[in-house]
Formats: structure tokens, C-alpha cells, sequence
């Protein structure tokens, strides 16, 4: 490959057309109006310019500001945008982050640059997530990798689907296997860089390896025969790519000269090995942490990674960003007690300029419903004071503390949105999806299966497995007929989408594909699951700006690449339910804190290291909040059907008396008397 070429044509979604002459620096004089609303330490985390740079950003502490304006700097100082990347971990922080960039690029006086991010004709930085980030690698070197420029990226919920098909076929007893399970085990090896070949080679005669390396090797077959890539893929295959070949390699780290990674400390191996692989000679990297907030080590996060960053780049400089704006000092204060204790971690404490406010509310219920029950009180009482639901969030450990929540929240009609609720993974949804997908990827297989019967057109599971094992002579003259009927469908499709707009495709295919109508004269459900569709073209929208195969391309991605957070409507007026790991990132003015019990949280554990872990958890549970805590715990809970006597937390007892309040009111009895009747 011409990688001089390759540059030229970059399919950067950020980046579509280069124009390099349009970015040049008009002035650059001595006073800097864009650090004049920073405090010094992030002064200087801004003005640092080449080598190795460790940001210790607390919660709250201005860390995407910061990332912006460093960006701003270096461009200021005749870094061209097209060789800044910037990567982070969610679709809801590299958004925030561009649309703060493209802000500051635009509204600043010294920089003669034609913004127009709309229209998307201009260089602009490459600010993406990690995933996205290997599917762009994976793309532009396709060729290379022997893999379809149009593959498809299973999501969570296909790759469980095809591990459950693996273990089929390789006999392994779901009941003793939680499929699940099983996936996270391939899924962990994989972030931490082995693939399935070399698991081999270390898997001895050991049981639940062998049955894992059986699995795994069935789950790649799986994976091959569709033309996909999981999750892990995007991240292990880009790296590997960027290790085994130097021109690839130097291709990409001498594009990218200037590398910013936010949340490092969420990092696996992988993006580890895949940041250092970038950074290249220069070493110009600057990342931005917390091991206070390091809660992912169940689904690789390495804490290691932020740690020795210093070893592994020599010479870096570490600066600490301990000014919180978020929180008020009783907040703080709180906070900083709870995670002094952890031993694991680089030493900082959060301030603040803010006012006291409220102490933290402690309330001890009798049982989870009678916690529920004064949890729906205390809201409905802050909205009658002003409060608007949108502004409060309840957390909880684990999911199914949700279950008596909600119950008592229907029936006291209060609104709330549980997060983690997707919109993608609606089926009307993932049926438009697959039918674009199997169109662009006709050996998606799992993507025929899904719309090979949507809707009903006649063909089976026999026909079906002729139809994909090319042996139509062997069908029916009518079964051939709606074969090739299907296909002609899929050609269709494929060819609409290339001359149009995404969110044209959508109503396209659900026109073409006969759902539309089914769903029309359906039932009130079948008319509310039209109206997602729609909402789905709504949606595709945003990608109208690309060309069409670009846009398609980005719709595809994203819809696969899509979290919890996605999910979160901001402008609605409800509450916001969600385990404290969906909050990461997330502030709300009132935050509610629940199900405070040992052994639901922090949950029962063998080690120091996930002992440390529950209680960054809880830090971070904390410092979601702007005003004010509500702490609940109950004396009796029912867990998994069995109903136990609670002791509270170990978490309250860290907090110092000076920063909470008791609710010891009555209510918590007559809200029992409640459910009792």
C-alpha cells in the first residue's frame, strides 16, 4: 500500500477533507485570553507542549476543559489539527469533548480558521473512543488485514447469542457454563492482548481452560463464517496490526503527532500497548487519570497502566489537578475521608471554593420496601421545592435493586428512566439495522437469520440453511422465488445506500422491506414499535453530512458501539436510575444512595485489591453529586429470595459525624404500615 496515498484519502469521519493552507497561525502574542479562566495547575497542563504528560485529575476537577484548551494550545502554537488525536472511553465524552473544541477553534480571535464542523470540509482533530478508533485503523487498512471495508461489529448482545452457539456445538453444558460468563473469560483474555492461538499454548491440561479454548475456538469460526469482528476484535486486531507492521506503524504515529488519552486509568492492555505504539520516538502523550476512579478491573482495566506510566516514559511530567467544581466542601470532604483509606493509589486531596451545603442524609429503613418507600418521599419533596426530576439521580450497586424501586415509583407516579434501557437493541431497531448490515456484509449470516422472516415471507429454517450453504437447486420452484425475491432486496438496499442519505435508507428499507405495513395494521405495540423506527430515522440524521457509504458506515458503528450512557435523555423530565459503574462520567444536582448494607456494598470480597475497588466505587458515587447525598440502607433485605438482617455499611462509619445528618423521622414506620396493608 501507498501510505503516502493512504494519507491523502483518509476516511477520518473528522476529518474528510485536508486542507492544510486553510490552518495557519495568524498571531500568537504574549497574552493568552484562553488560560485566563484556568487555575494554574491547569495552566500548566495546558501550556505543556512535546514529551510524556501525567494528569492527576480528581473528580470534578475540569479535566475535559483542560483537554480542550490543550488541544487549542497546541494548534495556536502551529500544531496542525489533523495531527492531534484525542481518545476517551464513551461516545457521550468524545462528543463533549469535540463539540467543546470546535467551540474554542471557532470563537478564537487569533486563529484564522474556517470552522465549518457542520458541513464536516474542514481538519479537524480525530477525537474518538477506543473502539472507534480500531475500526478506523481496521478500515483504512483493510486490505492488509484481509477483512471486508463493510465487516460488521457484533455487538454484546450478538456475541453472547454466538457464544450460546459455540458452546451448542461444542457440547458444553450451558447450566454449567454461564454463557456469559464464559464470554467474559474470552473477552478479558482478549483486552489483556492474547488471542485465541496463543491461550492455546498456555492452556495445559487445565479443566475449565481446555473448555474455554473449545469455546473460543468454535466463537472464532462463528465470527469468521460472518465476516465480523467482537468488541475486543476492533481493539486486539489494531494493535496487533500496529506491532507487526513498522510501515503501518509509522503511518499512523507520524499522522498523529500529538496523542491525548482521557481516563487512562480505565485502560486495558491492549489500548495500553496501542497508545505506546502511536505515541512512537516523539512520546509527545499526555494522559489524564484517576486511580480513585479506577472501577473496571472486572472487565480488564489494569490500574498498573497509570501507575507506571512513569516507567514507562521517562522524563514525564506529572501534574495534579485537586480543585473540584463540582461538588460542595461537605461533599468533598466526604469523599476525601472515604478514599484516603485505599493504600493503592497516587496521594491527592480534592478542595474546593464552594460553600459548605448540606450535610449528608442518613436514613435506615426496615426493609428495602420501606427504603423505597422514604427514597419516593424525599424526591417528591424536593420537587415541591423547587427541584426538577431531571436533576436527581438514584444509584445502586447492583441491578436488581431496582426492581422494588421502580414498583413503588409507578406507584407513587414518579417518572424515572433506568439507564442502560438501549434504544439500538429494541428489535424493530436491530431489524433495520441488520437488513442494512446484511445488504453491505451479504456473508453476515447472523444478520439473514434475523430478517430472513421479517416479515413473514415463507422461509424457514431448512430453506434458510440451503439458501446459506449455496444449494438453492435443491428448493422449490416457490421456494427459490422468495430467495431470490430476498436478495433482490438486499441488492437494493446496498444500492439505495450508496446514493443516499442514511436517514433516507432507513425509511427506504422500511418501506421496501414490507415492514412498514405489517406494523401499520398491527396492534398498539406493533404502532409504537413503527414509531421507533422513525425515531430511528430521526436519528440517522446526524450522519446525513457524511457521503452516503461514509454516513452508513458511521450509523452502523456507532448503533454497535453504543453504552449506557447513549441511552440517557437529559432534556426529559424523570429521574435517573443506574448502577453507581453506569454514573462514571455523570453529575446530577441530588444523588440518592442506596441498598448502603455490607455485603451489597461494598459487596463481599477475598482481596485488598477489590476491597479497594468497592471503595473508589463509593468515592465515585459520591462525587456525582453537585448539592446533595441521600444515604438509605435497610435493617432486612431480600436478596436472590432470601430475606436477611443487614448490617450498615462500612462506608457510613468512614464518614466523619461533622459531615452528616440522621433522618431519624417517623415516616420510615408508617411508610410500613404502608406496604404491610
Amino acid at each position: 500500500m501507498n501510505y503516502t496515498q493512504s494519507k491523502k484519502s483518509s476516511r477520518n469521519p473528522l476529518n474528510k477533507a485536508i486542507s492544510r493552507p486553510f490552518y495557519r497561525v495568524v498571531c500568537y502574542s504574549l497574552l493568552v485570553n484562553h488560560l485566563d479562566d484556568l487555575n494554574p495547575a491547569q495552566r500548566r497542563a495546558v501550556l505543556h507542549k512535546d514529551g510524556p504528560l501525567l494528569i492527576v485529575a480528581g473528580a470534578g476537577a475540569g479535566k475535559t476543559r483542560v483537554l480542550a484548551h490543550r488541544v487549542l494550545h497546541l494548534i495556536k502554537e502551529g500544531v496542525l489539527p489533523e495531527e492531534i488525536l484525542a481518545v476517551t472511553f464513551t461516545n457521550k465524552a468524545a462528543k463533549e469533548m469535540r463539540e467543546r473544541v470546535a467551540a474554542l477553534l471557532a470563537s478564537d480571535r487569533d486563529l484564522n480558521l474556517p470552522i465549518s464542523r457542520e458541513a464536516q470540509r474542514t481538519p479537524f482533530p480525530f477525537v474518538s473512543t477506543f473502539h472507534s478508533l480500531g475500526v478506523h485503523i481496521i478500515r483504512e487498512q483493510a486490505r492488509l488485514l484481509n477483512v471486508k471495508r463493510h465487516f460488521t461489529i457484533f455487538d454484546r448482545a450478538d456475541s453472547l447469542r454466538a457464544v450460546k452457539d459455540a458452546m451448542k456445538q461444542t457440547l458444553v453444558d450451558a447450566e454449567q457454563f454461564e454463557p456469559k460468563k464464559m464470554l467474559g473469560i474470552i473477552s478479558r483474555e482478549k483486552g489483556n492482548g492474547t488471542a485465541c492461538h496463543e491461550y492455546e499454548r498456555h492452556a495445559g491440561n487445565d479443566f475449565l481452560k481446555q473448555t474455554v479454548l473449545r469455546v473460543w475456538k468454535a466463537y472464532e469460526r462463528i465470527l469468521k463464517e460472518n465476516r465480523s469482528l467482537d468488541f475486543d476484535d476492533l481493539l486486539l486486531v489494531a494493535a496487533s496490526l500496529l506491532e507487526k507492521n513498522k510501515e503501518v506503524r509509522a503511518y499512523y504515529s507520524g499522522t498523529w503527532k500529538y496523542l491525548l488519552i482521557d481516563e487512562y486509568q480505565d485502560t486495558n492492555r491492549v489500548q495500553y500497548r496501542m497508545s505506546e505504539l502511536i505515541a512512537g520516538e516523539r512520546k509527545n502523550i499526555c494522559v489524564v487519570g484517576d486511580i480513585d476512579q479506577n472501577i473496571y478491573s472486572w472487565r480488564g482495566a489494569d490500574i498498573q497502566n497509570l501507575l507506571d506510566f512513569e516507567k514507562t516514559y521517562p522524563h514525564t511530567t506529572v501534574i495534579l489537578l485537586e480543585e473540584n467544581y463540582r461538588s460542595t466542601k461537605n461533599i468533598i470532604g466526604a469523599a476525601n475521608e472515604i478514599i484516603a483509606k485505599n493504600k493503592n493509589r497516587i496521594e491527592k486531596t480534592l478542595y474546593t471554593a464552594q460553600h459548605p451545603g448540606e450535610k449528608i442524609t442518613l436514613f435506615q429503613a426496615y426493609n428495602e420496601d420501606a427504603e423505597a418507600y422514604y427514597i419516593a418521599k424525599k424526591m417528591k419533596s424536593l420537587v415541591r421545592g423547587g427541584v426538577k426530576y431531571k436533576d436527581i439521580a438514584l444509584l445502586y450497586r447492583t441491578n436488581f435493586q431496582s426492581r422494588v424501586l421502580e414498583e413503588v415509583f409507578l406507584y407513587e407516579d414518579i417518572p424515572y428512566q433506568v439507564l442502560g434501557t438501549r434504544f439500538f437493541e429494541r428489535k424493530e431497531v436491530k431489524d433495520i439495522l441488520s437488513f442494512l448490515r446484511a445488504s453491505l456484509n451479504s456473508e453476515s449470516v447472523a444478520d439473514i437469520k434475523r430478517v430472513i422472516d421479517v416479515p413473514p415471507r415463507g422461509i424457514g429454517k431448512v430453506t434458510l440453511m440451503r439458501m446459506i450453504e449455496g444449494k438453492d437447486n435443491e428448493l422449490t420452484p416457490a421456494l427459490k422465488a422468495r430467495v431470490v425475491h430476498f436478495r433482490s432486496l438486499l441488492s437494493r438496499i446496498r444500492t439505495y445506500a450508496e446514493s443516499h442519505k442514511p436517514s433516507e435508507t432507513v425509511v427506504f428499507i422500511l418501506k421496501e422491506s414490507g415492514l412498514e405495513g405489517v406494523l401499520k395494521e398491527g396492534s398498539d405495540e406493533d404502532l409504537e414499535r413503527l414509531q421507533n423506527v422513525y425515531e430511528l430515522a430521526v436519528l440517522a440524521r446526524k450522519y446525513d453530512t457524511y457521503a452516503p457509504e461514509e454516513g452508513v458506515e458511521k450509523l452502523l458503528e456507532d448503533a454497535a458501539l453504543a453504552t449506557d450512557q447513549d441511552s440517557l435523555e437529559k432534556e426529559n423530565s424523570t429521574v435517573k436510575l443506574m448502577t453507581v459503574h453506569a454514573s462514571k462520567g455523570l453529575e446530577f444536582d441530588y444523588v440518592f444512595i442506596s441498598g448502603l448494607e455490607e455485603g451489597l456494598f461494598p459487596q463481599e470480597s477475598d482481596n485488598n485489591r477489590d476491597g479497594e475497588e468497592e471503595r473508589r466505587l463509593f468515592y465515585v458515587a459520591l462525587t456525582r453529586a453537585r448539592k446533595k447525598i441521600l444515604l438509605t440502607c435497610a435493617s432486612v433485605r431480600s436478596v436472590f429470595g432470601a430475606t436477611d438482617t443487614r448490617l450498615p455499611s462500612q462506608f457510613i462509619g468512614d464518614i466523619p459525624e461533622e459531615y452528616l445528618e440522621g433522618d431519624v423521622e417517623e415516616s420510615g414506620e408508617r411508610e410500613m404500615l404502608r406496604v404491610i396493608e
